[in-house]
């Protein structure tokens, strides 16, 4: 049947105009900020992008050409997700970082299907090290082990508190600041699989502890967060900071706060483009034995299908990488997570293109552990 000509197909066909335009015209989230806290930082900058260690056990590192700052670099150590060990995953944050003038390290403490999930931390606390020291009469990278950050993404969260506890004992600078992001894959005991959090007692005080979670697939993540806040007994309330990321979808593309979102894809970081260090002439890499813990489950390779895909968003100039940068100043600076909860800016997400304002983060400074109730036999 044809539809004759006339007023009412006029304004079904402005309707449809419309709604066809409506996507066109629906606000837009938060840019970048040009500089500051989450910022791009120094465009023009070349970036360097190397490995130190050996081929086996090797450290990525990445910063700005040229001689570093008279004081040196503040340094960010970046622990990946569990099954994701390529740099470029994460690459956008440490592109930000590097720019900023961070001395960038990502330990390869991972071979996927071959690294125990018990022997990460162990892995990672001695390639630190080495960087470290490797790096420590290098003008241009220059390490300030005064000012070393731990940031950790899922199971790289745990790790990053196990290696800040065991920190004196392994030889390492205590760090100002740990950033524990969508935490997760922590081992429930010893015989079960995971990353052991060990005793969190030993990190230490002047230590900032914050740790950041999403609003999607969050219980698991929440319980994790909590813990490890709960668990770091020696680091005192007002030193720890719990921050939630909601998702907002009043425009488009929405922003989205799940398990996956911290990361960001940078082809110009691949770990596959970096050449490694060879291995020491004459030495023999240890004999292979597998365990059923080193593969990666179903839902670990749908996450780390995720991670890979994953691209920077408003949520990562905003909630991620500005939120780690104020607590890293904050952190070298002596302050508190409390000073961060009473800063607006903190919280802050900025507007969309409308007008409108993005989700601000949910802040919270956890509350002091009760004291034990004495039993009856003491009470009497």
């Amino acid at each position: 049947m044809r539809l004759k000509s006339g007023p009412g197909l006029a304004v079904l066909g402005v309707i449809a105009a419309l709604a066809a335009a409506e996507p066109a015209r629906a606000a837009t989230p938060p840019t970048q900020p040009a500089e500051g806290p989450g910022g791009v930082g120094d465009k023009a900058a070349t970036i360097v992008k190397r490995a130190v260690g050996r081929a086996s056990a090797a450290t990525y590192v990445f910063h700005k050409a040229g001689p570093a700052p008279s004081g040196g670099r503040p340094v960010a150590v970046v622990l990946h997700a569990w099954g994701a060990p390529n740099p470029q995953a994460y690459g956008a944050w440490i592109d930000h970082l590097a720019r900023n003038d961070w001395l960038v390290l990502h330990p390869r403490f991972q071979e996927v299907n071959r690294t125990r999930p018990a022997d990460a931390p162990a892995i990672a606390a001695r390639l630190v090290k080495a960087a470290l020291a490797d790096l420590a009469a290098d003008a241009d990278a220059k390490p300030d082990t005064g000012r070393i950050a731990l940031i950790g993404h899922l199971a790289g969260a745990p790790l990053a508190v196990h290696i800040a506890a065991e920190a004196a004992e392994q030889g390492l600078p205590a760090p100002k600041l740990v950033f524990a992001v969508m935490p997760g894959g922590i081992a429930r005991d010893a015989k079960s699989r995971g990353i052991p959090l060990g005793d969190l007692g030993g990190i230490d005080p002047k230590t900032l502890l914050v740790t950041v979670i999403g609003d999607r697939d969050a219980r698991a993540a929440d319980a994790a967060a909590r813990k490890i806040l709960r668990d770091a007994t020696a680091v005192p309330p007002e030193r720890k900071l719990f921050v939630r990321a909601l998702s907002d979808d009043h425009g488009f593309p929405a922003l989205t706060a799940t398990l996956a979102s911290p990361a960001g894809l940078d082809a110009a970081y691949d770990g596959g483009a970096i050449k490694l260090p060879p291995e020491p002439a004459g030495e023999k890499p240890p004999p292979f034995r597998w365990s059923a813990d080193m593969a990666l489950s179903g839902e670990q390779t749908q996450l780390v299908a995720q991670i890979n895909n994953a691209r920077a968003d408003s949520l990562d100039y905003l909630a991620y990488w500005r939120s780690f940068d104020l607590a890293a100043a904050a952190a070298f600076t002596g302050k508190d997570g409390a000073s961060l909860k009473a800063n607006p800016a903190f919280s802050d997400m900025q507007r969309w293109s409308d007008g409108w304002p993005v989700k601000r983060l949910g802040v919270e400074v956890p509350k002091a552990a009760a004291p034990a109730k004495p039993d009856a036999a003491a009470r009497r």
